[in-house]
């Protein structure tokens, strides 16, 4: 079997290298799975609040051209080089001209947020993206609209002025009295006899989407974004277009799926349905969900890798869920992740120093799908929305680059910088034990061993153990096992007892130790994960 040079660390001596954006080279027996060109939709996203990641004009907001300016951070082109932290997707947040500070209440669907930039900085954008490999997908807004939208600025002048022929009153779930559905929240327009749909704010008007000339406008929104640039849409909200039918929920995402793959095949798309698993399997039917019962603290991730549950019940959660996503479509492509803007950020909960955050990250990075990081966990940023001061925007917090980059806080903010202990990107970059080399060292990991993303899961029970688990993954006739221990010690096992797969390489390991194989026996240090073949 002819050697080859992979870029994959076997142990922490690699990656202080690789920190310190290093070249050296580490020479493994094995096919070159490193340089594999795989275009599709199995990667590794990175979720950006352009407001608050990176500033270009020193007006304290995040922009467009701040992102551009930081892509060598992200993925800087060359995946064999470990100076950057290879992901190859990003998903921006709503960047459509918005009053809010989060802009989910979209003014204007084909327009860039002046705070952000131009439609030219956005195809600057996805243009040095494309360069570098990086898919872009952005937020995508359907189900309702600001209330200082156009459309629904002209339903209201409408019915004050008694014009109730006007298109645009029909563009929205416009009822009267009599009308109004339990469970859904509505708004007065004016004094008069119409209502306006609007659960998740007074500012947020709901579309209807029974009216074929919404729908037209729709088309219309997916044809522009993807014309520009982009490889999809994070659909917010959806299982709110009509709220409490699923069945009518499906349909539309059905539709709208037929007419994004109209214009582009392999879009990729993934919806926040925010509910328990079972709510969520349906709309797989229509595109890739994120899977929810992974994440926060309560999740399958987090209680893991805290050890309040064992790592063969993490192992049979993922497969058995796996299992009912694909009852419903088999191609469909799992969306693990443990925190996002609407939650409190993961280092509040996992603890970087003694080791647990490290194990999250490879519970979810070394596994089926397409993984989604919220941007700053790698450097272990913290935020919570606390109950006396009830604000997102503390999820939401400025990057901590530690360059004098100035970008600032969103507006509302209350969490106090001085709680943030784990360090900024210029800390961690050069220290070897630093969580953002470790997740780097991942991430590597995960990209040279497409096996872990793209396989047929074989489940194995390890009885007896509580802190030691793991799954076959076999890809294209290549199989390797991923073991995860996430107590203190070491742990040694016998392979051959659980398995008739014969291993002989250790492709690359992640964590507070270390791993060696001896024949079929195992022996992985405690709070680390390793993958062999």
């Amino acid at each position: 079997m002819k050697k080859i040079i992979l870029l994959i660390l076997l142990g922490f001596t690699g990656i202080a290298l690789l920190g310190c954006n290093s070249t050296r080279e580490y020479v493994v027996e094995g096919e070159n799975l490193a340089s594999a060109n795989l275009d599709d939709n199995y990667r590794t996203y990175y979720e950006i609040f352009v407001g608050a990641f990176s500033d270009s004009n020193e007006d304290g907001m995040g922009d467009l051209q701040g992102i551009i300016n930081r892509l060598d951070y992200l993925n800087d082109g060359d995946p064999n080089n470990g100076k950057s932290l290879g992901i190859d997707g990003i998903w921006l947040m709503p960047i459509m001209e918005s009053n809010s500070y989060h802009k989910y209440d979209v003014s204007d669907y084909k327009s860039i947020d002046t705070d952000y930039g131009t439609l030219e900085d956005f195809a600057a954008l996805t243009a040095a993206c494309e360069a570098r490999g990086i898919n872009v997908i952005i937020d995508l807004v359907l189900n309702h609209t600001s209330s200082a939208h156009s459309w629904f600025r002209a339903a209201k002048a409408a019915i004050r002025d008694g014009d109730l022929t006007n298109k645009y009153i029909d563009y929205y779930s416009i009822v009267t009295a009599a009308e109004k559905k339990s469970g859904h929240a509505y708004e007065q327009i004016y004094d008069s006899g119409y209502y306006y749909e609007c659960n998740f704010s007074t500012s947020m008007p709901e579309l209807n989407m029974d009216n074929p000339e919404v729908l037209a406008e729709i088309e219309s929104i997916i044809a522009f974004w993807l014309n520009l640039g982009v490889s999809g849409f994070r659909l917010d909200a959806a299982k709110y277009v009509y709220l409490n039918d699923t069945t009518k929920n499906i349909a539309f995402w059905n539709w709208f799926m037929d007419e994004c793959k109209a214009i582009k095949e392999d879009v990729y798309v993934v919806g926040e349905v925010w509910s328990g698993d079972a709510s969520i399997l349906p709309y797989y039917e229509s595109f890739s969900n994120f899977d929810f019962g992974m994440s926060q603290n309560m999740g399958a991730i987090a209680t893991t890798a805290n050890s309040e549950d064992t790592v063969n019940f993490f192992v049979n959660y993922l497969c058995s869920y796996r299992r009912s996503v694909e009852a419903v479509n088999p191609n469909a492509i799992l969306t693990p992740f443990i925190s996002n803007h609407d939650m409190n950020r993961s280092a509040g909960y996992l603890s970087v120093t003694d080791g647990r955050m490290q194990m999250a990250a490879n519970l979810y990075l070394l596994t089926y799908g397409t993984p989604f990081l919220y941007y700053g966990e790698e450097i272990g940023m913290k935020g919570v929305r606390f109950a006396t001061s009830n604000t997102d925007a503390n999820r939401r917090l400025a990057m901590l680059w530690g360059d004098k980059d100035p970008v600032m806080d969103p507006i509302g903010t209350s969490y106090d910088r001085e709680d943030q202990t784990n360090g900024t990107v210029k800390d961690q970059l050069n220290d070897a034990s630093s969580i953002y080399n470790h997740y780097k060292k991942v991430i590597m990991i995960r990209n040279a061993n497409p096996e872990i993303a793209r396989g047929t899961y074989t489940q194995l029970t390890f009885t007896g153990y509580s802190n030691f688990g793991g799954f076959l993954s076999t890809y294209e006739d290549s199989t390797v096992g991923v073991f995860h221990n996430t107590s203190e010690n070491p742990i040694t096992i016998d392979l051959s007892t659980y398995t008739e797969i014969d291993f002989s390489v250790i492709r690359g390991y992640a964590g507070k130790g270390a791993a060696s194989l001896s024949g079929q026996t195992l022996t992985l240090d405690g709070l680390t994960s390793v993958v062999i073949r």
